[in-house]
């Protein structure tokens, strides 16, 4: 590997067509997993495939910043030696992850190498450089002149652990035991209405009920009023479809500043906003006294014995129930309003699903574009700041009024500032970052320099191929190709391969507290890097979840041991191992028979690389390499070997052979085939720089048996 690198085998060769992938870029304080090492090892097949057929390549590697997982790994580090982040302030936190990232920082990518990941390191490019920052900052003040990009007061995930709102995705949904609790509320001495809620402390912030318009039970009582318990106050009965007669008692309480559904509710009703919670979580001043400073659950027990004693809590009923917990800090998350700078994702939303309505992207499997739809057509707007230190701030400035002046400097933010107060005034920035996932949107054109206009930018934009999970197109790759479309006026991807998930032998999901996990870092060391990327090959089937155990890695090694000990015999037969062959002067039946295979198995390689269908291609590698080349013809030639007439074209044959052979293996076997390359055929170049092409023989005995 050092030498491949050493001699720039990565780096792109000028060429009249090119092909590039977009690394999606692991987080800078990951480590390899086995979800890694399989699109890592999906994306180097095809990297080093397209290499080989002559193309200008370019796999452009790098790594994100990763905002939340990289200043909780920093402060974990420094409370360890008793230092507070906010103590230290926010320069000098900032200073010590940089820090960080020096020393520990990009681990992964030595572990991508000996994984056998040919991507251009030269190129390697991070979320957080000078060059992706800048690209940041005048895509953020680009979307904002254009007024995609906003602040406004609305419902966020926010984690009051972490004290910051946080995407869809860092939001783990827990199926736990909950309870769903029926109450009353009055509407007048004789009457009351009940309400069925699993959350009772939202109870404090509720602006109304809702009933189903024609539900009969309740009609007669949309426009009248309830009173609100606890808090002394009326509510409007209302008439909305989002009321199921078929849940609970068919009424519903809605808290707009504490439930998804119930915000969209509050805004078509023009209800009241009503924020119980301050950041962490705990009641604030817009509740009654007696509730104020309580954590929710306090709250919760508080509330429930108090209508518990005024006979309006009819009954408890267990359930089964969804709760939301952050994945990273593991409390429950909160819907919080809050004012956040968004981004209006429904206007980017239109010319990615345009350019897949037209097959200028393609989903494959194209049945992840009914996924796709589903979702951006019904997309809301994208919250893209975080409260945190970590990642690009928001490039906002405020003055002395709290008006907002956007631009790429504080010197341009402050002529903008003098112009507007007509007089020199201190601004102060926003002390808020920017999602991850904005920068990382713009990962298919920033890393090529963008905005600058470089060769790279015009040579490999679009991209040929994403490779990614199914369980990010949302919040990567919908998102990629808005910005994409946005800024390049291109889709950035011609395809968009998306891979199963890899679980456990039982098909079960792997996690720590399973304790299932299969470390691919452990079976490298095992099995070596060629077995375990054969293995996730062959298992590759589409639609279809890849069940990994390490008994399949195995399996596979004999493979490995069968490429190996085939070199080892025809080396000891003095073989040829050569490139070319002249197949006019072929007369025996076992080569043409062993040609005309080797040109059947060579036009389904191609073909089904082409489509993606990996583990076909892994079946007939193996099969052919096993079965048909060492089971067959070279038993079958053995004796050829020690014959006068034959010799000379049997080891000529089998030679040229296994030559293709380890072409056609190198893109999923990169090690052994480059190896046996060297020692056997080549000890100048390179096999992963040789260039294959269809090999179309004469047609006298194309179907010769």
């Amino acid at each position: 590997y050092s030498n491949w690198e050493k001699f720039n085998c990565f780096k792109s060769k000028k060429n009249e067509e090119s092909y590039s992938i977009m690394m999606p870029p692991p987080n800078v304080t990951g480590s390899l997993h086995m979800g890694h090492a399989l699109t890592f090892t999906i994306q180097d097949i095809l990297i080093r495939y397209h290499r080989m057929q002559g193309k200008e390549v370019l796999w452009q590697a790098g790594t994100d910043h990763a905002g939340i997982a990289t200043q909780m790994v920093v402060e974990r580090k420094l409370s360890e030696q008793g230092i507070d982040r906010r103590k230290l302030g926010r320069n000098k936190f900032i200073e010590k992850v940089w820090e960080w990232k020096k020393e520990s920082g990009g681990s992964i990518n030595n572990q991508l190498r000996r994984l056998g990941a040919s991507a251009d390191w030269s190129r390697e490019r991070f979320t957080m450089d000078e060059g992706l920052s800048k690209a940041v900052k005048k895509a953020f003040v680009d979307l904002y002149n254009e007024g995609i990009i906003y602040k406004d007061k609305r419902l966020v995930n926010w984690d009051p652990k972490l004290l910051t709102a946080i995407s869809d995705l860092e939001v783990e949904q827990k199926e736990q035991e909950g309870s769903l609790w029926h109450i009353k509320y009055p509407i007048d001495n004789k009457n009351s209405i009940i309400v069925a809620t699993t959350r009772p402390e939202t109870l404090l912030g509720d602006a109304a009920v809702a009933v189903h318009p024609k539900d009969l039970k309740y009609k007669n009582l949309i426009g009248k009023f309830c009173k609100l318990p606890l808090v002394d106050k009326n509510i409007p009965i209302i008439g909305d479809e989002y009321a199921d007669p078929e849940k609970g008692s068919g009424a519903v309480k809605i808290t707009p500043a504490h439930d998804f559904n119930d915000f969209e509710v509050g805004k078509k009703h023009n209800l009241e906003f009503i924020n119980i919670f301050d950041k962490f979580a705990k009641i604030n001043k817009n509740a009654p006294k007696r509730f104020r400073g309580l954590d929710r659950y306090e709250a919760r027990k508080l509330i429930l014995e108090e209508l518990n004693k005024l006979d309006l809590l009819i009954k408890e009923e267990k359930q089964v129930m969804v709760v939301p917990y952050g994945d990273r800090s593991g409390v429950v998350i909160e819907p919080w309003l809050t004012d956040q700078w968004f981004c209006n994702a429904k206007k980017l939303s239109k010319d990615p699903i345009k350019s897949v309505k037209e097959n200028i992207t393609n989903f494959v499997p194209k049945n992840w574009e009914n996924t796709f739809f589903n979702w951006m057509e019904n997309i809301q707007p994208w919250c893209i700041s975080r409260q945190l230190w970590w990642g690009h701030q928001i490039p906002a400035w405020y003055g002395p009024d709290n008006k907002s002046f956007v631009a790429l400097s504080i010197e341009d933010a402050k002529l903008m500032a003098n112009k507007h107060y007509g007089n020199d005034f201190e601004l102060k920035q926003d002390e808020d970052v920017l999602d991850t996932w904005f920068s990382s949107a713009l990962w298919t054109f920033s890393t090529l320099d963008w905005p600058n206009k470089t060769y790279e930018l015009e040579r490999f934009y679009p991209g040929n191929v994403l490779v990614t999970g199914f369980d990010i197109i949302f919040f990567w790759v919908a998102r990629m190709m808005m910005m994409g479309s946005h800024f390049m006026k291109e889709t950035p991807f011609k395809d968009i391969y998306i891979h199963p998930l890899i679980r456990d032998e039982k098909g079960q999901k792997m996690s720590k507290s399973k304790g299932n996990i299969i470390d691919p870092l452990v079976l490298l060391n095992k099995y070596g890097a060629d077995t375990l990327r054969f293995t996730l090959t062959a298992l590759l089937n589409p639609g279809r979840d890849v069940k990994l155990a390490e008994e399949r890695v195995k399996g596979y090694k004999s493979f490995t041991n069968k490429i190996w000990n085939a070199a080892k015999f025809l080396n000891l037969n003095n073989v040829y191992f050569t490139d070319n062959i002249d197949n006019e002067k072929i007369n025996l039946d076992s080569s043409k028979w062993i040609l005309n295979e080797f040109q059947d198995i060579q036009e389904k390689y191609f073909y089904n690389i082409e489509k993606y269908q990996f583990h076909e291609v892994a079946s007939l590698l193996y099969h052919f390499t096993w079965n048909t080349y060492c089971d067959w013809y070279i038993e079958f030639i053995k004796s050829d070997f020690i014959d006068s007439e034959k010799s000379e074209e049997a080891k000529k044959v089998s030679g040229w052979v296994f030559v293709q052979i380890l072409k056609l293996l190198h893109p999923i076997m990169p090690f052994i085939t480059e190896k046996l390359w060297l020692s056997l055929v080549d000890k100048k170049t390179f096999l992963m720089s040789q260039k294959f092409k269809k090999v179309n023989f004469d047609k006298s005995y194309e179907k010769s048996k």
